[in-house]
């Protein structure tokens, strides 16, 4: 590995960690940009294929775009290999929190991503990516939980006293 793969490797790094942050702040014009033209997903082992970057944007705004739906993507333990110039695959830890608190529920669960990446003259973009659930739980929440602080709801800022 030379100082340059270290180099494309920080930069992939760095996209996936803004693919993260456009998924939980809902900046789908952003998440678009991590994605090729003709970006496949395959979340769930398949169970939601989607082709192209517009369809994937819309189908995530879909399911995750409610102001009520509240989500915490935390990628980590990258392993990623840069096999051309123009290419690298990762695999990548996901640990996932999702708050719905119009249907008073809560959804935990972790995952392994892969993805496939190619290097654009603007930069790397995601061209293949999916995950696999090691598990995913759902429970009602609690009516003794109070949500104090929500991006849209609060600005982001809590409701607690200082």
């Amino acid at each position: 590995m030379t100082p340059e793969d270290l180099v494309e490797i920080e930069l992939i790094k760095q996209l996936k960690y803004k693919y993260a942050r456009c998924l939980d702040l809902k900046l789908w014009d952003e998440l678009g940009e991590t994605l090729t033209e003709d970006a496949v997903c395959d979340y769930s082992n398949g169970k939601y294929h989607h082709e192209g970057r517009e369809a994937i944007v819309a189908w995530i705004k879909k399911g995750m775009g409610a102001e009520t739906f509240l989500s915490s993507h935390k990628m980590h333990h990258p392993e990623i290999a840069i096999t051309s110039a123009t290419t690298a695959t990762g695999t990548w830890a996901l640990d996932d929190r999702v708050i719905m608190t119009d249907m008073g529920l809560d959804v935990r669960g972790c995952c392994f991503y892969t993805d496939q990446y190619v290097k654009e003259a603007n930069g790397w973009k995601i061209q293949h990516t999916g995950y696999k659930r090691v598990y995913e739980e759902i429970e009602p929440r609690s009516d003794k939980i109070t949500l104090t602080a929500s991006y849209w709801a609060t600005n982001g800022q809590s409701s607690l006293p200082a």
